[in-house]
């Protein structure tokens, strides 16, 4: 089964959809990076010239506070967002680039489920992100 689309899950919320409302989730449903505010205005003012940044604000604030986006800090000082259904990934943030490397790891799964279990929890959910440099081979 595939997971709704935020339009989907904005509308079964009863969230009002303007359309600029309707561009900006379209925006963000057609992202496969972790686009900034700026980012998004950028690409949904191709969609619609008239949108303004103070919009794509307000809405992507909205759809944090409703549950659809998750808001990612990845060092760079710019607040990154990313769709709240998607499937669970870690990251790997390259600190030269800021390159962002999506990654899923069934031994670091499986470790953080025995340290929680070790600690008397169950776990529940977790983000991992970690930061590096690309090594560089001396050929």
């Amino acid at each position: 089964m595939t997971t709704p689309s935020i339009l989907d899950r904005c509308e079964a919320q009863g969230l009002r959809l303007t359309g600029q409302r309707r561009t900006v989730a379209q925006v963000l449903e057609a992202s496969d990076d972790h686009p900034d505010v700026e980012t998004i205005h950028a690409r949904a003012a191709a969609v619609d010239p008239n949108i303004s940044v103070a919009t794509v604000y307000r809405t992507v604030k909205l759809f944090e506070e409703s549950g659809l986006l998750e808001r990612r800090e990845f060092g760079d000082g710019r607040a990154r967002y990313e769709d709240a259904e998607r499937d669970h990934h870690d990251h790997l943030i390259d600190l030269q680039t800021g390159e962002v490397i999506e990654f899923v790891d069934p031994e670091i799964e499986a470790l953080q489920e025995r340290i929680a279990e070790r600690l008397g929890y169950d776990l529940k959910g977790h983000r991992l992100e970690l930061f590096g440099t690309k090594r560089h081979r001396d050929d």
